[in-house]
């Protein structure tokens, strides 16, 4: 039996669709959200298997507690999720700087304080999965979303180099990209202000929300199919570094890649030049 532990379970969204793969397959899961209340009723029917956490990952204090009661409850913490995420439209130039900060201190930074709290218990164990919930948007940015493009962007390179400091202690991380799935992530954003600093780009903007609030619902990717596909890739015989979730995604990395290898081989004579 192993333990999971979960950031961002919110209802209607991945975390709770790891959580109830986890219990089907016997495993026991710390669920953690800003609104744990809003959990209760749905852990209440698996009883002692499933724990409920109040966790903003952003909260130092609020992390190092959390990690240290499921740690105490369930012995050790086997599989990390880093679910917890969302983004905020604005433009590059527009995005008012509250909206910046927040968008790292949620995407990027708590990231990094749930991992630096699981860590020491995975490495003495000499075991674990980190799982780290990134985005199509991690490979490929979209205007009107430029920050929260970094933010995966910088996921991404975190994980690649976590993957390679942890794998000596048995360790292993995992990249989850998913597309458009049909989670509760657009359903706020009919009633989220365009809160631009620079007029010029509110039309963008506006397209950029109207775009969302529309495709909310009707987004192709299943959650419950893109956890089962997580859970193949981390019980194969050689796991992948990382896995796109979604046709839509997977067509839009792929042509990514050999866009960019095709640029590449392109000015290959100027990158070569540059030496000595």
């Amino acid at each position: 039996m192993r333990t999971w532990f979960i950031t961002g379970a919110t209802p209607g969204g991945f975390g709770l669709t790891y959580a109830e793969a986890a219990l089907e397959q016997g495993d026991q899961v710390v669920v953690t959200a800003r609104r744990p209340a809003e959990l209760q009723e749905w852990a209440d029917q698996y009883g002692d298997r499933v724990l409920v956490l109040g966790l903003d990952v952003t909260d130092t204090a609020q992390v190092l507690a959390a990690v240290s009661t499921a740690e105490e409850r369930f012995g050790g913490i086997d599989v990390l999720v880093n679910n917890a995420g969302r983004g905020w439209f604005g433009s590059v130039e527009g995005a008012r700087d509250d909206v910046i900060r927040r968008t790292f201190d949620l995407n990027l930074f708590g990231v990094v304080e749930v991992i630096r709290a699981v860590l020491p218990g995975m490495r003495a164990r000499g075991d674990g999965w980190i799982v780290n919930m990134s985005s199509v948007a991690g490979l490929v940015s979209a205007p009107g979303f430029g920050y929260y493009a970094a933010a995966k962007f910088a996921v991404e390179g975190l994980s690649e180099a976590l993957r390679s400091e942890v794998e000596p202690f048995g360790v292993r991380v995992l990249l989850v990209e998913p597309g458009a799935f049909r989670t509760k992530a657009y359903a706020g954003f009919q009633e989220e202000p365009v809160d631009e600093t620079v007029d010029a780009y509110i039309p963008m903007i506006e397209g950029v929300k109207a775009a969302f609030v529309d495709q909310d619902g009707k987004q192709a990717g299943d959650p419950v199919r893109g956890v089962q596909a997580v859970i193949s890739a981390m019980n194969a015989a050689v796991p992948p570094q990382r896995i796109v979730l979604g046709n839509s995604g997977y067509d839009v990395v792929v042509a990514m890649h050999e866009n960019a290898l095709t640029e590449l081989r392109q000015n290959e004579k100027l990158s070569r030049s540059a030496d000595f």
